[in-house]
């Protein structure tokens, strides 16, 4: 098989292999080999969507938005809890005719619970969902970039 060096065809064939001397060599055998510059490719003048800070900067804030939706919901309910195992007097104090107070905080989870679910799609509203389009829009002119080379 011969090498063509013209531009139609860029791929090299490997060198063959040396024989191997266990006496002579460049480097230690362990070390890594450096891997050699590829030939002819062009500089990007963008940088690319993987490399983003706004896929970070995604990640946290959807972080974020999930630990105040969820310390919201089961934060009442675990204070629920230990109010129910540590204060059953106050758990049994009585509100109104008949109402006590741990029935009362325990229907209260009902209401609290929407309000962790209306925590969780404003913060996606005003947080995550805005830097989500974001990274659409440059993800789509990526691919047109990409689409007229």
């Amino acid at each position: 098989m011969s090498y063509d060096p013209s531009p139609s065809y860029p791929y090299r064939p490997p060198d063959p292999p040396r024989p191997y001397d266990p006496y002579t060599y460049e480097t230690y055998p362990w070390a890594p080999q450096e891997a050699p510059e590829p030939a002819g490719r062009r500089p990007q003048r963008h940088t690319a969507l993987g490399h983003h800070s706004d896929l970070r900067v995604l990640r946290s804030a959807y972080r974020w938005q999930r630990r105040v939706a969820t310390l919201t919901a089961l934060g009442y309910f675990v204070l629920f809890l230990i109010l129910s195992a540590f204060a059953p007097s106050f758990m049994t104090t009585t509100v109104t005719d008949g109402l006590p107070t741990g029935l009362l905080l325990a229907l209260i989870q009902v209401p609290v619970t929407w309000l962790a679910i209306a925590l969780y799609e404003q913060t996606a509203r005003r947080r995550v969902d805005p830097i989500a389009d974001r990274i659409r829009k440059h993800a789509e002119l990526d691919a047109k970039r990409e689409g007229t080379r």
